[in-house]
């Protein structure tokens, strides 16, 4: 996550032409965080803001507010803006590593009685010596009796695009180096509930599922996705072949994710937890 900050490869056009999706295929984690007008909730890895905005219009018919911490400051630059165009002063946006929420003492207060993340754990957990670290983060930021509630690429996710990337990354750099550059983690069920309620504890966990989901590829198609959300994998190619390997790894997904209508559908698992804190 520190490197992902130093090189900020987001932008909210190149989100939306990679992954518009996302924030579009979030009905039942939200029907689980089940916003209320006087909720404090802390949405870790707010991206651009889209549901932040949502939120903040139900907490404006009572005395809720949010919080949107996220590691990209182009990201937070545009959830500043969503919701400030739709007039909006119950929230905040900060740029910070998620990892280290154990050392920003204004979120260790337990004063969040929601905790929330989509699509953002399986980029934040990448970072495995700090998966405890983060899990207290939340837990010191809640309230007794708050829950956390959770949406992420689970075990299984877009196996297909890991291994056409691996492939035609390793092959100019080796597999180790390969493994090394993945920016990603994908868990199942059993880890969430052993790390959440034995190796940090804390919390119990109410609901957990993992559910494939094909999904079709955005406008950017296979290309786009690639070229944003596999960025940590390319840059670790000497750059006089990141684009020839950018171009083989998008043929040959193409290839493999291509439908009847010429379409591209994506292999997602999405792991969903709603954790409470005891």
């Amino acid at each position: 996550m520190a490197e992902e900050k130093k090189k900020d490869f987001w932008t909210a056009k190149k989100y939306d032409n990679a992954a518009a999706f996302v924030p579009r295929l979030v009905s039942k984690v939200v029907g689980w965080l089940d916003v209320q007008k006087d909720d404090v909730i802390l949405d870790i890895g707010c991206g651009d803001g889209v549901l932040d905005v949502q939120f903040a219009e139900i907490l404006s018919k009572g005395n809720g507010r949010l919080v949107g911490v996220d590691s990209s400051a182009s990201m937070i630059e545009t959830s500043i803006k969503a919701v400030k165009d739709a007039g909006f002063t119950n929230s905040t946006f900060e740029v910070y590593d998620c990892n280290d929420l154990v050392d920003k003492p204004e979120l260790q207060k337990g004063e969040f009685n929601k905790v929330f993340s989509n699509a953002a754990m399986h980029w934040i957990l990448s970072n495995q010596p700090k998966h405890e670290q983060f899990f207290r983060g939340v837990s010191n930021a809640m309230q007794p009796g708050g829950v956390f509630v959770f949406e992420m690429g689970g075990l299984g996710n877009v196996t297909e695009l890991v291994t056409g990337i691996m492939s035609g990354v390793a092959r100019r750099i080796g597999l180790e180096a390969a493994k090394k550059a993945n920016p990603w983690f994908f868990p199942d069920e059993a880890w969430a509930r052993d790390i959440l309620e034995n190796r940090v504890g804390g919390f119990k966990i109410e609901k957990t599922e993992r559910e494939w989901r094909e999904t079709p590829a955005s406008s950017g198609g296979v290309d786009g996705w690639i070229r944003l959300m596999a960025r940590p994998f390319l840059d670790a190619v000497p750059e006089a072949e990141r684009e020839a390997c950018t171009k083989e790894i998008v043929e040959i997904l193409e290839y493999t994710t291509r439908t009847p209508n010429g379409s591209y559908a994506l292999q997602y698992v999405r792991l969903r937890v709603m954790a409470r804190k005891l």
